[in-house]
């Protein structure tokens, strides 16, 4: 019975120590300096499963290829316009921060609320697929639990019930 409860007492320890850990930003990670465009491509997938990219086909031998695939999001207007929608949904979600807005191309963090976890995601309108392609990756971790996935489904389905 003693060695129960220890081991509840450590358990409880750690959890104490984890969540702390979080609000003190030591969970956040450090924020990539090689986001943006680069020849008409966003940054590749993580090596790990924590990330999504509707661009994920351009890197046929990336091992992380088809979990990190996902559907680009289809114009509601033209690029900047579409863009400027995104970028309200985003606005109203919760968590998120946009860093950088242009014409063509939307960047915005997600922090989590308890672990305060920092998601970097990319948008960006492609002229020649006249479509806005998509990258949301975790900073840490070697899963994202579905995490980047949902959000961009949520920012599809807000962009889609836009007028």
């Amino acid at each position: 019975m003693l060695i129960i409860k220890w081991l509840a007492i450590v358990v409880l320890l750690v959890i104490v120590l984890a969540v702390a850990a979080g609000q003190l930003g030591f969970l956040q990670g450090t924020a990539p300096t090689d986001l943006g465009v680069r020849d008409g491509k966003l940054k590749p997938p993580s090596m790990t499963e924590n990330s999504v990219t509707s661009q994920a086909a351009l890197y046929s031998d990336h091992p992380q290829r088809k979990y990190a695939d996902i559907a680009p999001l289809a114009l509601k207007g033209d690029g900047p316009a579409t863009l400027a929608k995104i970028k309200t949904i985003v606005e109203g979600m919760d968590g998120a921060k946009v860093v950088k807005s242009e014409p063509g191309y939307l960047y915005a963090q997600f922090t989590s609320k308890l672990m305060k976890y920092v998601d970097d995601v990319e948008f960006w309108f492609d002229p020649a697929a006249n479509v806005i392609q998509v990258r949301s990756a975790s900073r840490v971790g070697r899963g994202d639990l579905g995490v980047n996935r949902k959000r961009i489904e949520a920012v599809r389905a807000a962009l889609e019930a836009t007028k």
